[in-house]
């Protein structure tokens, strides 16, 4: 398998949207009573909160040096 960059801000936002998804999918079934406005502030804070850690993410990662050969002695 290949690696790949892990991406927390991506990871964020998949969670608040399987969050409001479980929201709907909760109200639909019967095992509770949501009104409709609730998951709007889920959502719109878990993108929130997603760009946020993006923006940490990638102010972290420009700090390091690029990992690369090493140098010739």
């Amino acid at each position: 398998m290949l690696r790949h960059e892990v991406m927390p801000g991506k990871l964020v936002a998949g969670l608040f949207l399987t969050a409001a998804g479980v929201i709907y999918a909760g109200d639909a079934g019967g095992a509770w009573d949501t009104p409709w406005f609730v998951v709007i502030p889920v959502v719109t804070g878990g993108l929130c909160l997603a760009a946020t850690v993006a923006l940490v993410t990638r102010a972290l990662r420009r700090r390091r040096p690029e990992p690369g050969p090493p140098p010739a002695t």
